[in-house]
């Protein structure tokens, strides 16, 4: 049996505070946040592969947002105007049954909207003028946060078929308009890959993978983008995150259950 794993090497902080221990409730807090993020990044990339089919043209300033209705996804695609105060549409993705198909439909004129898909958009471009990262692509979601306010998500986007990244991203919490940056919670630091292990020498042999493994010093909780990464890498296999007091298993459904101590577990120092 292959223990499969991999080791968030992260720079040490210990200026991180710590976290109480959270409830169970706290925590499907954190799991159904990262589930929402895993659906909304598989409507993003499924509803492009359909809109990329029509062979659009390439607008500047152009970006996706989507949201969930009746249970189904629509991702909208278009540019914020000059003003910034209507959000022009000119593609829009709808889900069928089968979540990976989408519908799309092209308005020409471009569709004004003044609503939701404004304030998402435009909590995306005010995200994005906080964050600062690594040369590379990335990723923006925008999810539904508590009071009419919008939680935008940057994390790095997948280059390789066959390669998982966890690291080097961040949570913002931005006003109902999209408008006012209101909190920045660093969720990651370094950006490690991961291989997908079923391609690998060992797996032609005969070898499996149990689980994975990862490092994780800003805080004493699993992050939302811990639950995503769970539910997405291949293999589906449960990934222990483990904190400077605790250590807890994600697994691929999302659920996240509490192990116990870092110390006592793993005789892992505590931070001072």
């Amino acid at each position: 049996m292959f223990l499969w794993v991999g080791l968030l090497q992260l720079a040490s902080s210990l200026s991180a505070q710590r976290s109480p221990l959270p409830t169970e409730a706290g925590l499907m807090e954190i799991t159904e946040r990262g589930r929402m993020l895993s659906e909304y990044d598989a409507a993003a990339w499924h509803s492009t592969d359909a809109v990329k089919a029509l062979k659009p043209e390439e607008v500047k300033g152009g970006r996706y947002v989507a949201r969930k209705v009746d249970a189904k996804w629509a991702v909208a695609y278009g540019r914020l105007n000059e003003m910034r105060d209507k959000f022009l549409i000119t593609y829009e993705a709808t889900a069928t049954d089968t979540p990976e198909q989408f519908t799309v439909r092209k308005y020409e004129p471009p569709q004004e909207d003044t609503a939701v898909y404004l304030s998402a958009a435009r909590a995306i471009e005010t995200a994005l003028a906080a964050f600062s990262g690594e040369k590379r692509p990335y990723n923006a979601a925008v999810l539904p946060a508590k009071s009419g306010q919008l939680y935008v998500y940057i994390y790095p986007a997948r280059t390789e078929a066959d390669v998982y990244l966890i690291g080097g991203d961040v949570r913002y919490l931005v006003s109902p308009d999209g408008s006012t940056l209101q909190e920045t919670r660093r969720l990651h630091k370094s950006i490690i890959e991961y291989k997908d292990f079923t391609k690998s020498k060992k797996a032609k042999e005969g070898w499996t993978a149990e689980r994975g493994y990862h490092n994780h010093i800003l805080d004493d909780v699993p992050e939302d983008t811990d639950v995503f990464f769970a539910m997405t890498r291949k293999p589906l296999v449960c990934e222990r995150i483990i904190t400077w007091e605790y250590t807890y298993m994600v697994c691929p459904d999302g659920t996240i259950k509490y192990e116990g101590e870092s110390a006592e577990l793993f005789g892992k120092k505590k931070k001072k």
